[in-house]
């Protein structure tokens, strides 16, 4: 069996960092889980009006994730009334703070360092220190965690060294943003497609 042909949810992908129509229908295209908008300082941000532009085509069809990093309450209000996400992804230590809704759904980041010994989430996104930066994350820590919870890996991800960190860590998911770029800011549609191929078959083979 081939990527292609293997079971679309051996693995979840998030394909991170929406800045074009062409990015976005090559995720869809390549029929990938969720989809993320950073409304965060990045050369990836974009406004609500811009993220509801390019999430448009893709609702109903992978879930759109606005994506921050310690927010004020004022700006998720800002983003929820607006953008309307499916899930809210920010750093585990703002939700408290946020006093978020009950009936959001949230995907914590969890980063290495102390924050890693604390109540784990059901689910959870386990990145660098910084976000967008293509740092790889610490995998042995990932691996860990990933025996305990559901851990959709990020940091440092590419086309190359995807398959190997889905073998290693064995994660729920993958999460990519720069790896798949040829340029800051622009996703390029081959990258994403060999990303998103190269994460199925590892799956695949762990799961055969």
């Amino acid at each position: 069996m081939t990527a292609a042909s293997a079971d679309k949810r051996s693995i979840f992908i998030k394909i991170c960092g929406m800045t074009t129509p062409v990015a976005v229908d090559a995720a869809l295209s390549c029929e990938v889980d969720a989809i993320g908008f950073v409304f965060a300082q990045s050369v990836r941000q974009v406004s609500t009006r811009q993220a509801n532009e390019l999430a448009a085509s893709a609702r109903n069809k992978a879930a759109c994730v606005a994506v921050t990093r310690h927010p004020t309450r004022a700006q998720v209000e800002e983003i929820l009334r607006d953008f309307r996400p499916d899930i809210l992804q920010t750093d585990i230590e703002d939700i408290e703070k946020l006093e978020l809704p009950k009936t959001l759904s949230v995907l914590p980041v969890v980063r290495p360092g102390p924050q890693g010994a604390c109540v784990l989430p059901a689910r959870m996104l386990f990145e660098g220190p910084v976000s967008g930066s293509g740092q790889t994350t610490d995998w042995d820590t990932a691996g860990e965690l990933a025996l305990r919870a559901q851990v959709i890996l990020a940091g440092g991800l590419n086309p190359v060294n995807v398959g190997i960190a889905v073998r290693r860590v064995r994660p729920f998911g993958v999460d990519v943003s720069s790896g798949v770029e040829e340029r800051p800011g622009i996703k390029s549609s081959e990258k994403i497609e060999k990303f998103v191929a190269a994460a199925r078959l590892a799956a695949l083979e762990l799961n055969a």
